[in-house]
């Protein structure tokens, strides 16, 4: 099984409850095919970089999940026929970006160095 990753950006007319409705259905969709979520991050309503269907801004949502390549295409078709989504990306995690994305998790970026350490 390989690992992945996708972005899913949702219209900015939706309330927060049915944007959490619309990635839950999904998640349901890659576990219902036998996928593994290993993390799920929702970033909110962010500003956009470029107008997208004249709107500003959009709720942001990121799964990783290892699958076959199969449940990819199950998951955009679907992904293609929710109006409600705006754009996606889903990416293949090669082992120095699942690498990456652990040590991210285990809070390895996060950690304060200790004084004794900055003095060497």
């Amino acid at each position: 099984m390989n690992q992945y990753e996708t972005t899913i950006i949702l219209t900015p007319l939706l309330s927060e409850e049915i944007a959490k409705e619309v990635i839950a259905k999904f998640s349901k969709i890659l576990t219902d095919n036998g996928a593994e979520i290993v993390m799920e991050d929702n970033w909110g309503l962010k500003k956009l970089a470029y107008l997208i269907e004249k709107k500003s801004t959009a709720y942001y949502h990121l799964t990783e999940f290892k699958c076959s390549g199969e449940v990819i295409g199950k998951l955009e078709i679907e992904l293609k026929r929710d109006e409600r989504v705006m754009r996606f990306l889903t990416i293949s995690l090669n082992k120095h970006a699942v690498a990456y994305n652990d040590k991210k998790r285990g809070g390895a970026f996060n950690k304060k160095k200790d004084k004794a350490e900055v003095a060497n």
